[in-house]
């Protein structure tokens, strides 16, 4: 990214939670995404996450940041903050 590219993208701090999917025929259970919460800061995303992380229903949370370019809408891979519990491999991300 050039000076102009960074200058012109747009930051995203996610907050993501993940519940436990019932098994299904094979039996294994699978995560799903709960709740998707957006931030201005790094830490508000990573405090919400570590938050969401005690919660009884919440198998695991990622805190991520991604940017975006406003004129195409193309986005960047995450950037994680912090992964608490059970969350997905980055590949299945």
């Amino acid at each position: 990214m050039t000076k102009s590219d960074e200058r012109t993208s747009k930051v995203h701090y996610i907050c993501q939670t993940y519940v436990d999917q019932k098994p299904g025929r094979d039996g294994q259970t699978n995560l799903k995404i709960g709740k998707q919460f957006q931030y201005s800061t790094a830490a508000e995303a990573r405090n919400r996450a570590e938050r969401e992380a005690l919660s009884d229903d919440c198998a695991g949370v990622d805190a991520y940041m991604i940017s975006e370019d406003p004129t195409s809408g193309e986005v960047g891979p995450p950037d994680f903050l912090v992964r608490l519990g059970n969350t997905p491999e980055f590949v299945d991300f």
